[in-house]
């Protein structure tokens, strides 16, 4: 029967493994370009707002 260290020994294994995952998926190049858009949101709406505000008195 397995103790609480070797069930908390999987556990942090199994953490370790989900963050290495994470990490190669965050960095991966297919990812990038759509990382990309996603970071450029914000001046996209600035530039959609920009001209409504010009065209007020």
């Amino acid at each position: 029967m397995m103790d609480i260290n070797t069930l908390r020994s999987i556990f942090t294994l199994l953490l370790f493994i989900l963050f290495i995952a994470i990490c190669i998926w965050a960095y991966s190049k297919r990812r990038k370009q759509e990382f990309e858009d996603a970071a450029n949101i914000p001046f996209q709406a600035d530039e959609i707002s920009q001209p409504l505000e010009r065209k007020k008195p």
